[in-house]
């Protein structure tokens, strides 16, 4: 049976770039604050001059099987989770940023659509997840969505559905598919789904996006 990995400073955020730059919470999968993200958030810090936050959701474990996985989300509160996000985002306001966008990969990412459905940021991004119909308002900021090619979805929550009320309500959106991708493409921590070149592009899009709707 797969075992749980102890992962550094648990239960305290990663926290790349200046204090006072656009800030950007980036929400990790199902599988924890795997290593993959610290590389991600460095070069998101870097590249796009922003303030990165990674909370770590699970308190100190994360796992790259899927039936641990499964379990660590099953224990999961969505209600603690997201006041654990917005908590880093009014932290980061509270140092300067004037601006904040969110960023979340898998379960992460619905996590992400629901700050911003909040209206807790300016920008959102989400590789490969949705909200449901049972998940119903209006996200007032513009927001990037990442699918892979092959996934599966619930039957209220496909991209094409989603897509469409965000569109309907006026949210700006912007959506990108990867040919011959797996949900959990940019996962390097991983790699049985990991896909490298789709991986990079879909980063180097965030990056533009992000500049966009965060620039002061």
């Amino acid at each position: 049976m797969a075992e749980l990995i102890p992962i550094p400073s648990p239960g305290v955020p990663l926290v790349f770039g200046e204090p006072g730059s656009p800030a950007v919470v980036v929400v990790h999968d199902w599988y924890g604050r795997l290593p993959w993200l610290t590389p991600y958030a460095e070069a998101l810090a870097s590249r796009g001059g922003f303030r990165v936050i990674v909370p770590d959701l699970y308190d100190g474990v994360a796992t790259d099987d899927e039936h641990e996985a499964d379990v660590l989300l099953d224990q999961l509160s969505g209600t603690d989770a997201r006041v654990a996000i917005i908590r880093e985002i009014g932290a980061a306001r509270a140092e300067g940023s004037t601006r904040a966008g969110v960023v979340g990969f898998s379960m992460g990412g619905g996590l992400a659509l629901q700050v911003a459905q909040a209206g807790e940021v300016d920008a959102a991004v989400a590789y490969y997840a949705t909200l449901q119909a049972s998940q119903p308002g209006i996200i007032p900021c513009p927001v990037m969505l990442h699918f892979a090619e092959q996934d599966d979805w619930p039957e209220t929550g496909s991209p094409e559905q989603f897509v469409s009320r965000l569109r309907e309500n006026g949210t700006p959106v912007t959506q990108h598919g990867y040919a011959g991708t797996e949900h959990g493409f940019a996962n390097e921590s991983v790699p049985a789904f990991l896909d490298a070149r789709a991986a990079a592009l879909a980063f180097a899009r965030t990056v533009v996006f992000l500049e966009t709707h965060l620039a002061d």
